[in-house]
């Protein structure tokens, strides 16, 4: 039995607050813009190059990460992600020129694209089984919440301007946080066992097919191009991607190491479960974009209090979250097919009450009942997606469950996103301005509901899923 085995809880707070870091870095910087830009300056491609190149950046390189977990032991790759996350925080926060905040920027990608893979894999390998579900309950939680933390924490350390410091703050705060991690994983993790076997060489050609087609699918929506370069990226980039899994599928099949194990998304109910995750962190991120965009640009609040307002919806995400792991199995397979639906309609009352100002006490109770929904989708899912693959493949399912939750939200800011923009930009206002992106993201939840209800059908029936017995 390992150390990590021996103190479950304190593994658990190691790998989650360096999710935690890494899924909220991308709404600091969003919220700390305006003042970087102030500061800076810089052309507008740069700027955009400064909230862009760390999404780009992991969203390249997160299944490198996954594999190099699996061929040298997650533990020890986490805390290199870690590390060089925190370095790359320190270098953002003392950067002199856009440019050089960029390049920072690149780095962190690339650190957290190490760091992030092994998270869920070493909840499904080093946890013992009683713990598993609250484990896989609270990552769903800061997975889903990173990024309206992020808001927050960002609009709070801009307004303080602690030191004169205004958005290097944002980065900086990274620096404490990432060396006490540093010193806590370096004991909670001793002993992890490195994989054994022989090693095969690092699957170089698959690496690069997937660098292009993932570079070609999020490069053009994350610094936001003019429509039909939009759709011919997604097309290009679905391309791509098809490409990939095949060329994956092949070497698999001449037992060569496969950069991503694609037999993950065989086993029962996985890839169903996989895409009804994807629509619900997609139809999120949209909804969170124009939640934020609205409240400032159309209903008065600043970025502090549009944060503030949507911490209802956190709480109500957290209390569910972690209650979900209590509950009995007939409820956890309810809960993915009816959440969808329950947020679906949640979204579409906020877009009607909030059409002129925004209702803070109704919008709050809406809110928490979102947020629970969003719970009640999300994790049980992932917890049944975890227990159904074997241990080996831990780190695939790992890789998928980044990657297209990743994906997922760029795709949600941009077609939800994009319709707000294009109406406000159109003048309309109102109801008007607020129901036509609801209207889609409950469409589209819709569809996230009849996916859950397909991928828990075959997990309901036996009590012990076939993957998780062969583990």
């Amino acid at each position: 039995m390992t150390a990590s085995h021996r103190r479950p809880a304190a593994l658990l707070v190691v790998l989650l607050t360096g999710q935690a870091m890494a899924s909220m870095d991308t709404s600091i910087t969003a919220v700390a813009a305006p003042a970087i830009r102030a500061d800076l300056g810089g052309p507008a491609a740069v700027q955009q190059l400064v909230l862009a190149g760390y999404t780009l950046t992991f969203a390249v390189l997160v299944v490198v990460g996954a594999r190099l977990g699996a061929r040298h032991g997650g533990s020890r790759v986490f805390l290199v992600g870690l590390a060089g996350f925190t370095l790359a925080s320190l270098a953002c926060g003392a950067a002199p020129t856009s440019v050089t905040l960029v390049l920072a920027r690149v780095t962190q990608g690339a650190a957290g694209a190490l760091m992030v893979p092994q998270v869920l894999a070493l909840i499904r390998t080093a946890l013992p089984d009683a713990a598993r579900a609250r484990a896989v309950g609270a990552y769903s939680m800061v997975l889903a919440l990173g990024v309206a933390a992020g808001q927050v924490l960002g609009g709070l350390l801009v307004t303080l301007d602690l030191g004169g410091l205004t958005w290097r703050l944002a980065f900086l705060v990274n620096v404490p946080v990432g060396v006490i991690l540093q010193v806590v994983g370096r004991r909670v993790l001793a002993g992890s066992p490195v994989p054994p076997g022989r090693r095969e060489p690092l699957d170089l050609p698959g690496a690069a097919l997937l660098a292009a087609a993932m570079l070609t699918l999020v490069l053009p929506l994350v610094l936001g191009t003019v429509g039909w370069v939009r759709v011919t990226a997604v097309a290009a980039g679905a391309v791509g991607l098809r490409l990939f899994l095949g060329y994956e599928s092949r070497r698999a099949r001449r037992h060569e190491a496969p950069l991503l194990d694609v037999a993950v998304l065989r086993h029962p109910g996985v890839a169903t479960g996989l895409f009804a995750c994807c629509v619900v962190m997609g139809c999120y991120a949209g909804f969170l974009f124009v939640f934020t965009v609205r409240a400032q640009d159309t209903l008065g609040l600043d970025a502090l209090a549009a944060g503030l307002a949507f911490l209802p919806y956190a709480t109500g995400f957290a209390l569910c979250g972690l209650a979900v792991a209590r509950l009995p199995g007939a409820a956890r397979t309810v809960l993915p097919v009816a959440g969808p639906l329950v947020l679906a309609v949640v979204v579409v009352g906020l877009a009607v009450l909030s059409a002129g100002s925004w209702p803070w006490m109704a919008g709050g109770m809406l809110l928490l009942l979102g947020g629970a929904a969003h719970a009640a989708a999300f994790s049980p899912l992932v917890t049944r997606l975890t227990a159904v693959v074997p241990a080996s493949a831990a780190t695939a399912l790992s890789a998928v469950v980044s990657t297209g939750t990743l994906l997922a939200a760029v795709l949600g800011v941009t077609v939800v996103g994009g319709l707000h923009l294009s109406l406000a930009a159109a003048g309309e206002d109102g109801l008007v301005l607020a129901l036509p992106p609801a209207l889609a993201v409950a469409a589209l939840l819709g569809t996230g509901a009849f996916a859950a209800r397909r991928a828990v059908r075959p997990l309901g029936a036996p009590e012990t899923p076939a993957g998780a017995r062969a583990a």
